[in-house]
């Protein structure tokens, strides 16, 4: 049995991390958040442009992402900062949340409340630093892989992501559901022309259903914008990679999600409530921030992205191991791609080699191991989707 070391949170769930989360309920304390955790040792902003004038649809969706962020294991403890009472969701119902479903200590900044930006940076502090002294007695512990939520994504896909790097993902994926863990399979634009692949390892007929009408879904609501998503995918850097439709993107794309049944659709940012080891697909879009970031509200522990031309997504509270299998993209972005896997088209090395790779490197990471995005403190990728417009 494989085991990764983890901190075990009072919900039975495990972190590869130990963050103190610092989380803006809306724009407006962006920068209260941001100057709070770059005093706090171990402490990480997450902070957006929404929470405020979305249509009600939006505002749910907002506190979803917000509320799961908060959730998600590898987050230890809560500061949750607003400026004043918020439409949607106040800072007190996203504290109410995320304390509910996860038992970890959770506290509120109102900065109105509290007296105006100074005073509300002191008490954001002081809340903080209090979490990251009890968060710095907890030790990592050997945990069962099949604690582990795994996240997949592709960007900046080429020829080479299909044959290589997407493919071995895949195997990783495997690997862990093989060892009783279960994976994601997220951005359903990049599902289309690829249905029956998915379908045909459905566990249910409605499983099945699902997935089709997701696809269906996201189209139409590209259609009703004026769009045909036949005519914005592939991307611009996916043709410059060599890729010329739709269906030869996605035809790479679901290699991530590895040859597991499929065990449960999920709908953005939804938490899976079962257990049952597999392959989960989430409705969403193809934009990388908003996808990464609904996996990690899901509850993604650790997520590898895949990338053909070599791409810089890192997620605030969710490890981001990037694979290349473009010997070239590795050469050029070797400060924030972890893994080549290019040998796969030169005959060095098979995919079950570099699928083998990808999992030691994910283990690695789960047990403490920086990425190169950690290092450098390159958490650029939260994103909130949208449904509708602003008011």
């Amino acid at each position: 049995m494989t085991e990764f070391w983890g901190y075990v949170r009072p919900d039975g769930s495990a972190g590869v991390r130990n963050h103190v989360l610092i989380l803006s309920g809306t724009v407006y304390a962006n920068k209260v958040c941001e100057k709070v955790a770059g005093l706090v040792h171990g402490a990480v902003a997450v902070t957006h442009p929404l929470g405020r004038c979305q249509v009600r649809p939006d505002l749910r969706m907002t506190r979803l992402f917000l509320s799961n962020t908060g959730i998600n294991p590898n987050v230890g403890a809560v500061v949750v900062i607003d400026h004043f009472r918020e439409e949607g969701a106040t800072a007190e119902d996203i504290a109410h949340d995320i304390q509910q479903a996860s038992g970890k200590p959770v506290a509120v900044v109102n900065i109105r409340e509290s007296g105006g930006m100074i005073a509300a940076l002191e008490q954001g502090i002081r809340y903080a630093a209090d979490f990251a002294r009890v968060l710095s007695d907890l030790r990592r512990e050997p945990v069962p892989l099949a604690r582990l939520l795994f996240g997949t994504e592709c960007g900046t896909s080429d020829t080479t992501s299909g044959l290589a790097s997407n493919p071995a993902t895949g195997i990783c994926a495997d690997l862990i559901i093989a060892e009783g863990g279960r994976a994601i399979l997220a951005e359903c634009t990049e599902w289309m022309g690829c249905e029956e692949w998915l379908t045909s390892r459905a566990a249910t007929p409605e499983i099945a259903q699902q997935i089709v009408a997701g696809v269906q879904h996201m189209e139409q609501r590209a259609l009703a914008s004026g769009e045909d998503i036949r005519g914005s995918q592939p991307t611009g850097d996916n043709m410059v990679g060599g890729l010329t439709t739709i269906e030869e993107k996605s035809m790479g794309a679901v290699k991530k999600g590895g040859s597991a049944p499929v065990v449960g659709y999920l709908d953005i940012a939804e938490r899976p409530t079962g257990t049952e080891p597999g392959l989960y697909v989430m409705y969403g879009p193809g934009h990388g921030a908003e996808s990464i970031s609904s996996m990690a509200a899901a509850g993604c522990q650790v997520l590898v992205f895949s990338t053909g031309g070599g791409h810089t997504a890192s997620h605030p509270i969710m490890p981001t191991i990037k694979v290349t299998g473009n010997a070239r993209s590795f050469e050029l972005m070797r400060d924030t791609v972890e893994l080549d896997v290019s040998g796969v088209l030169r005959g060095e090395l098979t995919l079950e080699e570099a699928g083998r790779m990808i999992f030691d490197e994910v283990i690695a990471v789960a047990g403490g191991r920086l990425t190169k995005s950690e290092v450098l403190r390159d958490d650029n990728s939260f994103a909130i989707h949208r449904i509708g417009i602003s008011i």
